[in-house]
């Protein structure tokens, strides 16, 4: 009860700024109009399928994603800057009411977002003539999750250790990075080479392509893609949790 009502207010605060619907809503649809123009304009014969519907909207959805760690980071660097933390450090919350509290609200915003972009998605694909299964639809989104983990549990561990006007700088090279080598504008497996193989190894294109196997209902080459995903996300989750909560005691101290 106690982690349900600060998750509450969390997912307050993160609401109050007008940013949050910009970046976390708009962005995504945005981006998913411009790159289908792009998309139309390339010729057939140069072969190029990256920014098809089927390939763009599982990248978009996880890109938008990456937002959602921006928010989280500034959420926690912002309590931690102001008496807020202080004033929870007194009260009957637990260090896992904390988490929880953090965790919670951004994960049902990152669930959201992926819903709406999908729907923007699916009105984009009745006009390129591309139909989505719905079915698949939602399984791409049960995809994301363990991404969305991966991206919550870097703003929890960022904003522990940032402040709030340090926290953007860091966050904005962790998105340009996840959105680069996560394949969502290029091809990555047509580069090869050691960059590739850097790539294959990072949790960001493991997420993209297990989501894009998803969409086009390629349950068996899914699961490994979604299960390194997943590993990432718990491990970077706990690591989150031990400097959390390391910083709260050093706090109270």
């Amino acid at each position: 009860m106690r982690s349900f009502i600060f998750s509450k207010r969390t997912l307050k605060e993160i609401l109050r700024d007008p940013l949050s619907y910009i970046f976390c809503l708009g962005f995504p649809i945005v981006m998913l109009v411009i790159m289908t123009i792009v998309d139309q304009s390339i010729p057939e014969e140069a072969g190029m399928t990256i920014f098809h519907i089927d390939n763009l909207a599982p990248g978009i959805a996880f890109f938008g994603l990456s937002f959602i760690m921006l928010f989280t980071c500034l959420q926690v660097s912002k309590d931690r800057s102001t008496a807020f933390m202080l004033r929870l450090y007194a009260s009957p919350l637990k260090s896992l009411d904390f988490i929880a509290g953090y965790t919670l609200p951004v994960l049902v915003l990152a669930v959201l977002q992926s819903v709406i972009s999908f729907i923007a998605a699916i009105v984009i694909g009745a006009f390129v003539d591309y139909q989505f299964d719905l079915v698949n639809v939602i399984l791409c989104i049960l995809v994301l999750i363990p991404s969305a983990l991966v991206f919550i549990s870097f703003g929890i561990f960022f904003g522990t250790l940032l402040n709030d006007k340090a926290a953007p700088g860091i966050c904005s090279i962790i998105i340009t990075s996840a959105s680069m080598l996560g394949g969502i504008w290029m091809d990555v497996d047509s580069i090869g080479g050691t960059f590739a193989k850097f790539c294959h190894a990072l949790p960001f294109y493991q997420g993209v392509r297990g989501a894009r196997f998803a969409l086009t209902g390629e349950y068996g080459d899914m699961v490994k893609p979604v299960l390194i995903t997943l590993g990432y996300g718990i491990l970077v989750y706990l690591f989150a949790i031990f400097v959390l909560r390391r910083k709260m005691q050093q706090d109270v101290k």
